[in-house]
């Protein structure tokens, strides 16, 4: 079997639950024709305007690159920033007269399944130009499959450069995925690893950074993050 390799590059300027257990994701292995082998994607987006979500999707296209939607405005937790309740059910842990701010960083398949999925609240209040207290917490999401099978966690951690009387927060989110199931009963083939990095600022405003990186992938899974 031939094997492609793609190691791409999308950046954005400007304003970017134990899933359904039974749900299949379309993860065969694929043809060569429809086989992307080590798949990187990266992109940065700004906080929206309060009420709002920032949101961007990038599809796996032929010849294994990437084809970039439009950044889109949409109402916060809503429409596609909803992501399938995913952040409706994050935790509301913003403190009086604090801020909140969250991101997503999901894998879709070509069918719409969300196959794993990366998800940051962060909150925190400011005085005098600085963060005085800052926190970020960190969920992941996951396909099962019936008979105990589809895409698990393999590891996770998070780390924050500071958290009391900042200049800046930074909040770096990582999460590791392997699949073992009805596509690939080895589970050597398909493994998702999702980045996503948090900058606070103590105006409030806040910055997102995501990478994720595929082992393998068909052509048509979409990227999808975002902010709020």
């Amino acid at each position: 079997m031939n094997k492609r390799f793609a190691s791409v590059v999308v950046a954005s300027a400007g304003l970017l639950s134990l899933m359904s257990g039974t749900a299949l994701a379309d993860t065969a292995p694929p043809s060569p024709e429809q086989s992307c082998e080590g798949v990187k994607l990266t992109g940065a987006l700004p906080a929206p305007p309060a009420g709002m979500a920032v949101v961007q999707d990038v599809t796996i296209g032929k010849d294994c690159k990437p084809v970039t939607g439009p950044v889109q405005y949409v109402p916060a937790s809503s429409g596609k920033a909803a992501a399938k309740g995913a952040l409706a059910a994050a935790p509301q842990t913003a403190a009086a007269a604090g801020r909140q701010f969250r991101s997503w960083n999901e894998m879709f398949d070509c069918c719409n399944i969300r196959m794993t999925g990366l998800y940051t609240t962060s909150t925190w209040s400011s005085a005098d130009g600085r963060i005085t207290t800052a926190a970020t917490e960190a969920r992941h999401e996951w396909n099962r499959e019936p008979w105990d099978a589809g895409w698990s966690l393999k590891s996770s951690d998070k780390k924050d450069d500071c958290t009391n009387d900042c200049a800046t927060v930074t909040t770096q989110a990582n999460a590791e995925f392997t699949y073992k199931g009805i596509f690939d009963v080895t589970g050597k083939w398909y493994a998702n690893t999702h980045h996503s990095n948090v900058k606070l600022n103590p105006d409030s405003t806040a910055t997102c950074t995501f990478d994720v990186e595929l082992r393998h992938t068909f052509i048509g899974w979409n990227w999808r993050r975002g902010c709020e």
